[in-house]
């Protein structure tokens, strides 16, 4: 939003040599006047900026020369200087344009000596020598080549020499690379310079005149000589793969360019370069020159990547306009389209995919080119049906879900060329009836949703035939398309399709349309879908249809705006009437459109659509709709109000008052988010309203200084300048009081970290004035101690953003903590600090971090510590700040160091001791904390820094070897017995006695029996503890055991490995190195650097713990990426050392190997993975390459049980590289081979294979198919085409086959075994991954045709799970037009009833995969498609023939139900294609027979069996389906009637079966629900009607609880006054009796059937409340029940659901029992949000004590309730004195949002608004004799509580100060209020601010004349 200033440039000064700097002096005249004068000024500057006036003066002076001037020494020697200066200049520096456009303007007479000066000038940088000036050189020859008249004549006049040098320094540089190989800094440079050379070099053939002529193309011109040079050296880089790729791609466009401008004649060209490509050259009709320079072009085998970039070259260099080449042009058109297909289906390498992806997208730029030219003959070979398009098409299926974003443009790219190529083939013809685009369009449109690509190509077909013929196929695709809005991964296709649709539609119909009608019909189609959804729809679809399209639309169509207002604001009205009437509609997860009005305004607000704010606010939304907005209960309403109030177009308009009142009202409510987005949102938008205030008062703070008196013109001058800013300066200082109020104690995480955001935007947009600039607030002016203290209280906030926010904002205010902290004060920070550090608790040793940081930067620590210093730092430079930092933080950091000095040796002694009462790593954690605020690349005291980062690596490697021996144990979580009481310590100290000093493992090998006598005191290790006056003591004399358990001690030394390992790789990173030993640079040297290394490789490779090597990796990365980036060639070759040592290792198998072969290879995957992620991405990135060969060839199977372990390891480690998200596309050339390890490791004997093989084929499975998006395991959301996965990986393809050709064959054998081939479930797992292609049908050499017939057999497999799996797969592999077929055929091959010997297996295979065909089938098709409804009557022909496996005759309840399965899909089907036609089943007798199978099932003949039956249950769901389908479809043939059914409703219900009368029970609700909504069309069926009194019967004997709770909803939807009439003769229970009945239920049954009770119950209370209207005493005591019941499922242990249940159940009855149904709130009938909710109940409560005149009693109460119980102090007090326990991560239920001090400060409020609105007091002191005296005892409690606390009690004793705190706030507003009761108090001295917030207490309840908004 703030206008951001424009960045200065930054220019270089130019310099000259002593001698022209001597020549210039001598030539320079006494007056300054001439041109050497001028020159001699500019050189002497230092600014380049300055020299680039003089250099502009150059030309004005030799204008005013004559032409004997050009004889004239100084002006010769100026030019010749100036040449110089010219070729001296670096190639980006400014000042090189601007000297090259002045000389262009040098007059005529002076050009001949100015080129003479400028060629010899030339000519001796041609001569240069040194290898490392070429690329100066060469830049310069660029240079003169670009807009330079002299440099191009220079150029021209040496071309000979210039083309020799480029020859020269080409092959130079070629042998330099070849010399630094595996030095990749010194190969980028030579790289890049070689790059450089080539594209010179075709530069000058494209600019130089002389190669437009003939006279040079003789075999002995040297200029000829130097061209078949170059060009021989462009073949050899063409054809060399170490060099990188962009250079070869470059090469590649130079041989063309080359060959087009030596061969003759010209009309050969394409037909030899097409020779080339096809490599079919005839070696004997080339000329000599081209055979000797290219021959490896003409004979020898060329890589398909210099193949590829040939064919760059022919498309970007050739002229194809025009048709210039004629018919030999368009055959080179189509040889090249044919080679890159070719390549397409070889190269599988990402950066090469790309370059082809790119090329290909060219070529049908040059195709479209050569049509465009008239060329009849391609027309044929390039239109729609060719099979060059066909290609291209497919090309564009397979990779428009590419993961590279770059190859999916290309691919619209392609796909909207080929649109353009058709046109022109049929040009004249009227294109859009078309076959070809009417049949892209319908095969696009037949596709899923989820296809990305989809929503391109419509695109590019909407802008090549109109969204016309689109919305006539079918008119509900914008409604499609802002469904699937709410995936993420889709939205930005979807947004930029419907807007090229609706930018379309809106010009067509302005074409079709007279006048304004259009604008509806364009609305109806756009608009009111839009808002459909930001009413109704899911939140994430809503979130996304404001931020991506609903911007787009209204900036296209900004007139829709009032429309969309209007339409909203009557919805809201008429909801409105709606809840008053009716409390109990509105959704808590409803936007509603008051949310979606917001989000409108919000939008056009920001967009400046709207013409100001305050006819914003005047004539679109009133201020009760903006009130209702900021504290409605759904977030994103109250995101989108406040956007509106925060946002505009315009960075300096002014912010109205009443903007500022409502921004003041929402922070209110709003800082207590629980959403961290929401959070976000709120903080960004409040900085922009700052901005805005900033930007605007500078405005403001102009025109109140400017002393115009014109009268104001515009809306910024309404009122005077100075009134504004007032009022901006105290909006700004309220805002800050509240957020500073909001940091009270006890605040919770999300009120702070808003709090603390804000506030900090606040410090960075109003930043301290520099110079004269106007700040219309500064924060640092309303900062006092309380604010400075209540900051830094936040450091001791649990939570490290907090710190990070509260630390940042202290350093950007201008007062230090000097202005606040006496010197005794700080000593006490810096005291807790130490103490923190080495606390047994985690989060305390940040705490510490902070304090020290914070007392480091603000120059606030003890003066005793300067003894530290033994050289004091310079602080009289500019300097001064930063000096003082780098001696405060060197001095902080010695003082740890003493002390950790001092603890290790402690712990060297006894680790137990260490863990459990100085853990050292919060002493490292601090000095890391410390060195990385400080910039440790310009320290003044290095000699200072020197030893003590020594002594530091030193103290870290010491501190890491005594703890290492746990963290490298095999078991390191179970070292130690777990044990939380004080038994245990001996045993702790006796274990760590016996692995002292080393873990030898001994103590696993053989048991060891404790002693039971062996103690460790506390009192021992004070005695030990030698304390200095700067560290801590440790409290307490008296003798106590240390209750010390395994998990601390593990912590200890995990937590010390972490942050020792945090350390070295931040030295490391941040560090200046040594580059000598000797050099005084630097505090890093070599050797100390290979320490650090080797420090990582050997905690990575045998470390156990994972928490342990996870942060030793971090700590790796950071130092190999330093390596990788290091210019001493030793160093940055370690990384390739460490990774063959490591890979050799794992190779070796060695027993006596330390790597760890279990927890998936422990660190060994990290160490190889931070080696692998540091390689530089833009190189050929060889390390991967041969990692991950090595590491194939070691993860293949293997006979030797020796090589397992490597196997394990290799497995292990590819599966952390697959995950490994930096290795990006470069990973994915090996995804293939990683796949066949994984499937063929799965058939390992040994379980460590499997298990490692399993890991690894996961990671593959999310790598290729992307992150699971979906709950749904079988989603489309994370599948590709079969097309696609065989053309990314076509290794695959036959591996997959010949594997699943194994497994078919023995599991389709009689011999076949369940576990003969595991790898099926993964062939399975990959192939149902995959669908069908828009492709599907062409031919290609990855067909799916022949996995059909082994995906088949796969079926008959023993293993259930393993049948489902090939089902599911087999539906991708059979296209959608031959599914019938298939079907067919597989029910042909089922048995018949008299086959005598049959698998029920093999049936049970087969009918899955007809059920999952049909399922696809139809999913696919349209229902009223006639060919569909065709098939689907053969279908069920065939089915019917088969029918006896559906009955009694198949003895198999498992196949027996899939059958019904597939018969209950066909009723569907037809039913739902048929319509209101005559249904189809009833014409095939299709009912008749289902009725045959339910009237012979089971269901009525009931089970013979037991009911462990296998299959039983679904055989039973299956068939309560069927039935109930067949009850429906009885039903409506004879008209609602259950007549001609084999079985009724009642018969299910009465089932002895749970699962039938569940189904039965959902089919019913959804009935009755449907009923209930309105959805339904006629209300509840006939057949549903007068069953009250069944469900009364079935609720009083079912006993399942599933079944029982759907009968309760049932009764829940139906009407009571239909039922509970009945329930006395019924089920012998009264209604009062039946009312206690539910009400027991809701008391003691679980969770959802104590909900649904509840509402039950309370239906049934309103009833009786609306019928007993005139006797209510009559229910009085099942009344009483009721309110007891909904108290108890109001408690805080109950599960949520409940708690939901009772909110719902108030919202309707309340107003049944209220005196006023309607009460006079501010925000009556609004969805509000919790915290103004918890104000608005206490506002009511208040107001209606003082309407019933129950002040006397109540306001104890409530005094009361502001005290808090009596056992709040209790509690504090006892945590203060009892003996503190440490249980590590300890997960008790935490409530993070809870915050006592609101409810206190609202009821305060509240309390003190009811006494002075009524003037009541108490009618006798004694009445609060008994209150006064508990406020009094407790605030003597507290008082000596808090003299009891230690110093700086806010960091040491957090919890407790705080609950001190919170009871002291308490207990102060009690005395206050107690006070003003008596009189004693003046009404403004009540705390909380409870004046402030006078108004707003007032705003909630209003008077009784007032209507409610």
């Amino acid at each position: 939003m703030g206008v951001k200033k424009k960045k200065e440039m930054q220019v270089a000064a130019l310099t000259i040599c002593h001698q022209d700097l001597e020549t210039l002096k001598s030539f320079a005249d006494v007056e300054g006047k001439n041109l050497a004068s001028l020159l001699l000024h500019c050189v002497q500057l230092t600014d380049g900026v300055s020299q680039i006036h003089y250099i502009k003066q150059i030309v004005p002076l030799l204008e005013k020369a004559d032409k004997n001037g050009m004889c004239d020494p100084t002006i010769q020697s100026c030019l010749d200087i100036l040449a110089g200066i010219y070729l001296s200049l670096s190639l980006k520096n400014p000042l090189k344009k601007v000297l090259a456009s002045s000389l262009n303007s040098l007059p005529d007479f002076f050009l001949p000596e100015a080129m003479h000066r400028f060629t010899s000038r030339l000519q001796e940088e041609l001569n240069t020598t040194d290898l490392y000036s070429y690329r100066k050189v060469t830049d310069n020859i660029s240079s003169c080549m670009e807009n330079f008249n002299l440099g191009r004549a220079s150029v021209n006049n040496l071309l000979k020499n210039v083309l020799h040098f480029l020859q020269k320094s080409l092959i130079e540089i070629l042998e330099e690379n070849r010399k630094c190989a595996g030095n990749h800094i010194i190969q980028t440079q030579l790289m890049n310079d070689l790059l450089v050379g080539i594209r010179v070099s075709m530069m000058l053939v494209q600019k130089v005149q002389d190669f437009q002529g003939n006279l040079w193309k003789t075999s002995d011109s040297p200029i000829w000589q130097n061209m078949c040079g170059l060009l021989s050296i462009f073949t050899k880089v063409l054809s060399d793969d170490d060099l990188l790729q962009t250079v070869q791609s470059t090469s590649g466009l130079a041989i063309i360019l080359f060959i087009k401008t030596m061969f003759h004649p010209s009309e050969k060209i394409p037909h030899l370069i097409s020779s080339v490509l096809l490599r079919s050259v005839d070696c004997t009709s080339v000329p000599e020159w081209f055979m000797s320079s290219c021959r490896s072009l003409c004979c020898g085998d060329i890589s398909q990547s210099a193949v590829l970039f040939l064919c760059q070259g022919t498309l970007a260099m050739l002229d194809w306009q025009n048709g210039s080449m004629g018919r030999s042009g368009e055959a080179l058109l189509l040889d090249t389209a044919h080679v890159l297909f070719t390549l397409s289906s070889q190269i599988k390498e990402p950066t090469l995919e790309m370059f082809l992806s790119r090329i290909l997208a060219s070529w049908t730029n040059s195709a479209i080119q050569v049509l465009e030219s008239s060329s009849p003959s391609l027309t044929d070979s390039l239109n729609g049906n060719s099979s060059i398009v066909g290609r291209l098409l497919e090309y564009v299926y397979t990779h428009w879900e590419h993961p590279l974003d770059a190859l999916r443009h290309q691919t619209k790219i392609m796909f909207k060329n080929l649109l353009q190529m058709h046109r022109l083939t049929v040009e004249g013809a009227d294109f859009v009836p078309d076959p070809f685009f009417v049949e892209l369009t319908e095969s696009l449109l037949r596709l899923e949703w989820h296809i990305k690509g989809k929503y391109t190509c419509l695109g590019c077909l909407v802008e090549c035939i109109g969204v016309e013929h689109i919305l006539a196929i079918d008119k509900t695709i914008p409604s499609q398309i802002l469904e699937v809005m709410g995936d993420q991964s889709l939205v930005p296709y979807a947004s930029d399709l419907l807007e090229t649709m609706f930018r379309n539609h809106k010009s067509h119909l302005k074409s079709q349309t007279a006048e304004s009608s259009w604008i509806d019909q364009w609305h109806e189609t756009w608009v009111s879908p839009l808002l459909f959804i930001l009413c109704e729809g899911n939140l994430d679809q809503k979130s996304y249809v404001i931020d991506y399209y609903l911007p787009k639309l209204l900036s296209y169509s900004p007139e829709s705006l009032q429309y969309m207002v209007k339409i909203l604001q009557t919805s809201i009205d008429a909801k409105t009437g709606q809840e008053q009437s009716f409390p109990s509609l509105g959704s808590c997860n409803s936007r509603g459109a008051l949310g979606a009005l917001m989000a409108c305004l919000r939008i056009a607000r920001a967009h400046g659509h709207l013409q100001s704010a305050t006819d914003t606010w005047e004539n679109l939304v009133s201020d009760a709709r903006i009130k209702q907005g900021l504290i409605h209960q759904h977030c994103q309403v109250r995101i989108d109000t406040l956007g509106l109030l925060c946002e505009s177009n315009r960075s300096t308009e002014i912010v109205s008052m009443e903007e500022m009142q409502w921004i003041q009202f929402f922070i209110t409510y709003n800082l207590n988010s629980q959403s961290p987005g929401v959070r976000q949102q709120i903080c960004s938008l409040l900085k922009k309203l700052f901005c805005r205030i900033q930007e605007s008062s500078q405005v403001l703070y102009k025109l109140e200084q400017s002393k115009s008196k014109r009268e104001p013109e515009n809306e910024l001058t309404k009122q005077h300048p100075s009134v504004s800013l007032q009022q901006y300066k105290n909006f700004m200082s309220s805002i800050c009081n509240s957020l500073f109020e909001a940091l009270f104690p006890g605040s919770s995480y999300s009120t702070r970290f808003s709090a603390l955001t804000i506030l900090g935007s606040i410090a960075e947009v109003f930043h301290v004035p520099e110079g004269r600039i106007y700040t219309v607030y500064q924060l640092s002016h309303d900062i006092d101690v309380g604010r400075f203290q209540t900051l830094m209280e936040c450091f001791t906030s649990t939570f490290e953003d907090v710190k990070i926010l509260a630390f940042d904002l202290l350093m950007k205010l201008s007062k230090t903590a000097v202005h606040f902290q006496d010197s005794g004060k700080l000593q006490g920070l810096f005291q807790a600090a130490l103490e923190l550090s080495t606390s047994t608790k985690p989060y305390d040793c940040v705490t510490a971090s902070y304090l020290l940081n914070f007392l480091i930067w603000q120059d606030a620590l003890p003066s005793s510590l300067s003894a530290y210093l033994t050289q004091q730092v310079a602080c009289d430079n500019g300097d001064r700040p930063a000096a003082v930092v780098e001696r405060n933080t060197l001095m902080v950091i010695k003082c740890l160091m003493e002390n950790l000095e001092e603890e290790v040796s402690q712990a060297e002694n006894s680790l137990l001791q260490a863990a459990a009462a100085f853990p050292m790593y919060g002493r490292v954690h601090c000095i890391t904390g410390a060195l990385q605020k400080l910039s440790l690349n310009s320290l003044q005291l290095v000699s200072e820094w020197r030893p003590v980062v020594e002594k530091l690596l030193l103290m870290s490697y010491r501190l890491s070897t005594v703890v290492s021996p746990v963290i490298q144990s095999s078991s390191p979580e179970g070292l130690i017995p777990m044990d939380t009481d004080s038994e245990s310590a001996s045993r702790l100290q006796m274990i760590l006695n016996e692995i002292q000093p080393r873990d030898t493992n001994d103590y696993f090998n053989q048991a060891k029996i404790l002693k039971e006598h062996d103690s460790f005191d506390m009192k021992d290790l004070n005695a030990s503890v030698v304390n200095i006056d700067t560290s801590t003591e440790i409290k307490g004399k008296e003798v106590k055991t240390c209750d010390v358990t395994a998990q601390m001690v593990l912590v200890c030394c995990w937590r010390s490995m972490k942050e020792v390992a945090l350390l070295l790789g931040m030295l490391c990173q941040l560090l200046p190195m040594q580059p000598v030993p000797e050099s005084s640079d630097g505090l890093l040297t070599v050797e100390q650097v290979k320490e650090i290394g080797d420090y990582f490789k050997q905690h990575l490779l045998q470390s156990r713990h994972r928490g342990a090597f996870e942060l030793a990796y971090t700590g790796f990365v950071k130092l190999t990426e330093v390596l990788n980036r290091c210019p001493n060639v030793s160093l940055q070759k370690l990384p390739e050392q460490w990774l063959w040592s490591v890979l050799e290792e794992i190779k070796c198998s060695d027993p006596s190997s330390k790597l760890c072969a279990t927890r998936r290879s422990a660190g060994i995957p990290f160490y190889i993975q931070a080696l692998l992620a540091s390689e530089p991405k833009k190189g050929r990135m060889d390390l991967l390459k041969i990692t991950m060969k090595e590491l194939i060839s070691l993860a293949g199977p293997t006979d030797d049980i020796q090589s397992t372990v490597p196997q394990v390891h290799a497995l292990n480690i590819l599966r952390a590289l697959f995950r490994d998200t930096r290795l990006g596309e470069n990973i994915i050339p090996y995804v293939a081979d990683g796949a066949k390890a994984a499937i063929l490791g799965f058939t390992s004997p040994v379980w460590a294979v499997r298990n490692s093989s399993t890991l690894l084929f996961s990671a593959l499975i999310t790598r290729i198919f992307g992150v699971k998006r979906a709950k749904d395991e079988h989603s489309k959301t994370n599948r590709m085409t079969g097309r696609e996965f065989f053309s990314r990986f076509p290794e695959l393809y036959p591996f997959l086959l010949k594997q699943l050709e194994t497994v078919a064959n023995t599991v389709d054998s009689d011999m076949g075994e369940p576990n003969r081939h595991p790898s099926m479930f993964l062939l399975l797992l990959v192939l149902e991954r995959l669908y069908a292609s828009p492709m599907d049908g062409t031919s290609s050499a990855l067909s799916m045709g022949p996995f059909v017939p082994f995906i088949m057999r796969c079926g008959h497999s023993p293993v259930y799970h393993s049948r489902e799996m090939a089902a599911r797969a087999l539906v991708p592999f059979v296209m959608i037009d031959h599914i019938p077929n298939t079907i067919r055929t597989l029910l042909s091959t089922l048995p018949s009833c008299t086959d005598q010997c049959f698998r029920q297996n093999h049936i049970h295979g087969t009918l899955l995969q007809v059920f999952h065909l049909l399922q696809a089938y139809s999913d696919s098709k349209h229902g009223t498609n006639s060919d569909f409804q065709h098939e689907l009557t053969d279908i069920t022909v065939c089915t019917k023939a088969k029918l006896w496996l559906a009955k009694r005759q198949n003895p198999c309840l498992v196949t027996r139900a899939v059958y019904i399965d597939i018969l209950f899909l066909l009723t569907c089907c037809l039913n739902r294609s048929a319509k209101d036609n005559q249904p189809v089943l009833e014409s095939l007798g299709f009912w008749e027979e289902v009725r045959g199978i339910i009237s012979g099932s089971e269901l009525i003949t009931g089970f013979p069996w037991a009911f462990k039956v296998p299959g039983l249950p679904q055989y039973l769901q299956s068939l309560t389906r069927l039935a109930i389908a067949a009850v429906w479809a009885a039903a409506a043939k004879s008209g609602e009637r259950e007549t001609n059914v084999p079985i009724s409703f009642s018969q299910l219900l009465e089932s002895a079966f749970p699962e039938v009368r569940s189904l039965t029970l959902e089919a019913l609700l959804e009935k009755f629900l449907a009923a209930a909504s309105g959805l339904g069309e006629k209300g509840v069926p006939p057949l549903l009607c007068n069953m009250g009194e069944k469900f009364l019967l079935l609720a009083m004997k079912e006993n399942h609880p599933e079944c029982f709770c759907k009968i309760l909803k049932i009764l829940h939807c139906m009407d009571p006054g239909e039922w509970l009439p009945q329930t006395e003769h019924c089920v012998h229970l009264t209604p009062k009796e039946f009312l206690i009945w539910t009400m027991d239920i809701a008391s003691n049954e679980r969770s959802e059937i104590q909900s649904v009770a509840l509402r039950l119950a309370s239906k049934v209370i309103s009833h009786h409340m609306q019928t007993c209207v005139e006797n209510r005493e009559l229910i009085a005591a099942e009344l009483k029940q009721w309110v007891q019941l909904v108290i108890l499922s109001c408690e805080d242990h109950l599960p949520t659901e409940s708690r939901l249940a009772v909110v719902e159940v108030l919202t309707s009855t309340t107003p049944l029992f209220l005196t006023n149904p309607h009460p006079i709130l501010e925000f009556a009938f609004c969805q509000v949000d919790a915290s103004i909710a918890l104000a608005l109940a206490l506002a009511v409560l208040c107001d209606l004590l003082q309407q019933w005149d129950q002040l006397a009693p109540g306001l104890p109460i409530l005094l009361g309730w502001l005290l808090g119980e009596s056992d709040d102090l209790v509690a504090c007090v006892e945590s203060m004195h009892q003996v503190e326990e440490d249980y590590l991560f300890e997960k008790a239920e935490v409530n993070f949002w809870a915050e006592t001090l609101i409810f206190v400060k609202y009821l305060c409020k509240h309390l003190f608004c009811l006494l002075s609105k009524s003037g009541w007091r108490p009618p006798s002191p004694e009445m609060l004799c008994h209150l006064q005296r508990m406020v009094s005892e407790q605030c003597h409690l507290l008082s000596q509580f808090f003299r009891e606390l230690p110093p700086a009690a806010e960091f040491v004793k957090t919890v407790e100060f705080t609950r001190l705190r919170i009871q002291e706030e308490r207990t102060l507003a009690c005395l206050r209020l107690l006070a003003f009761l008596e009189g004693k108090e003046g009404e403004d001295t009540l705390v909380l601010s409870v004046w402030d917030s006078y108004a707003e207490s007032r705003q909630l309840t209003l008077p009784r004349t007032e209507a409610a908004c």
